[in-house]
């Protein structure tokens, strides 16, 4: 099989581009032949806005190029992840216009929210599922501006009104079956969207080591629910945390004194906080689709108290595999991290669990089967 991967990496690596090179790595490792078509955020500062406007709704330059690729290689199957803002989705059209077929992982709510979060004043919005989301350009919702939500707007609705989302991808993949219950409710063709999680391949965690506190890894970002880490920690002045991440929100947790943020870390050094800590915190306020650090918890015996909401209500089962919060409750939160702490026995039989469910549905070996599952079944679709 000879697969060709589209993605468009982002400024700052993160889940989405770790799990394009998990992917490819682990197809290659099987015997799959795998090229890669990518393009960077880092060259939009080099571009008209004008430009990154025209190539958000439809680029002739992706377009082109992946043609010329599609024509030389001729893979079985185009696999597609970001594709936001300059890849675009005219390369759905390139491999159609080949009867090659197209396998889009959704890793968010782009295809039908122009913030891509389903998130607004701090808590879900679905107000624009399943119809066109003006909503967004008047009330901004991306990066607060008007103008650069008309353009997320523009490409959600000529691209729905052309048919690229319903005629142009073969298989759509949700990470969790929520997910794939909001992108039908968007309009995506029930029959063509299929479940597959996010994976990874690690060892088992050492056994009997001493376990402590609690551990956060991701964007300091109010999406992940900072504030309402910041809230909790100052209800709990003897409650430990060490944080393993940047970004925007990240002076929030300064000066609380049982909070130890270290910036960004390697793959090694996160997955050996893993070993060390009690549970991971994931009090996201919003839906989430299937972050990948839950998947790397779980494989480390770690088990995550997150919010009750959306997939991590799915994901999580509560006082199983860890425990559930309100989502943007401080209290909440500070409550389930207090009878974590007060229960460390408790917390390694979820880790246990965790480990346990990681073996069973998150290795590299089921990902693999059902991966090409999945390729097989599109490739099928376009030979009818």
């Amino acid at each position: 099989m000879r697969v060709l991967f589209i993605h468009n990496r982002y400024l700052q690596a993160g889940g989405e581009d770790a799990v394009v090179r998990d992917e490819c790595e682990l197809l290659r490792s099987r015997g799959v032949e795998v090229r890669t078509y990518e393009r960077d955020n880092a060259d939009i500062a080099h571009m008209s806005r004008l430009q990154v406007a025209a190539d958000t709704i439809w680029s002739r330059r992706s377009y082109r190029e992946v043609g010329a690729v599609l024509d030389t290689y001729r893979p079985d199957v185009v696999h597609c992840h970001n594709t936001f803002p300059l890849v675009s989705p005219s390369v759905y059209r390139a491999a159609g216009d080949r009867r090659i077929p197209v396998v889009q992982s959704l890793h968010n709510f782009r295809i039908a929210c122009p913030q891509a979060f389903l998130l607004r004043d701090d808590k879900p919005c679905e107000d624009c599922l399943g119809s066109l989301p003006w909503r967004g350009v008047v009330r901004r919702c991306y990066h607060n501006s008007a103008t650069q939500s008309a353009v997320l707007v523009a490409m959600i609705g000529v691209n729905r009104a052309i048919g690229t989302y319903s005629k142009s991808v073969t298989r759509y993949v949700a990470l969790n079956e929520f997910c794939r219950g909001k992108f039908v409710q968007s309009g995506l063709p029930r029959e063509r969207i299929v479940v597959k999680p996010n994976f990874v391949d690690l060892p088992g965690p050492p056994q009997g080591g001493r376990r402590k506190g609690g551990l956060f890894v991701g964007r300091l970002a109010r999406e992940k629910g900072v504030h309402t880490i910041a809230g909790a920690f100052g209800m709990l002045p003897n409650a430990l945390l060490h944080v393993i991440g940047d970004g925007p929100d990240a002076s929030t947790l300064a000066g609380i004194p049982t909070v130890y943020v270290h910036g960004r870390l390697d793959a090694h050094l996160t997955y050996a906080a893993m070993t060390r800590a009690a549970y991971l915190l994931m009090p996201s306020i919003w839906y989430e689709n299937f972050p990948r650090v839950l998947v790397e918890a779980f494989a480390c015996g770690l088990p995550v108290i997150a919010s009750r909401l959306g997939a991590m209500a799915e994901l999580v089962e509560d006082g199983h595999t860890g425990l559930l919060a309100e989502p943007g409750d401080a209290g909440s939160l500070a409550d389930r991290i207090a009878w974590a702490d007060a229960h460390p026995r408790r917390m390694r039989e979820m880790g246990r669990a965790a480990r346990r469910r990681y073996e069973d549905h998150y290795t590299g070996d089921v990902n693999f089967a059902q991966l090409t599952t999945i390729y097989r079944d599109a490739i099928a679709e376009a030979c009818k």
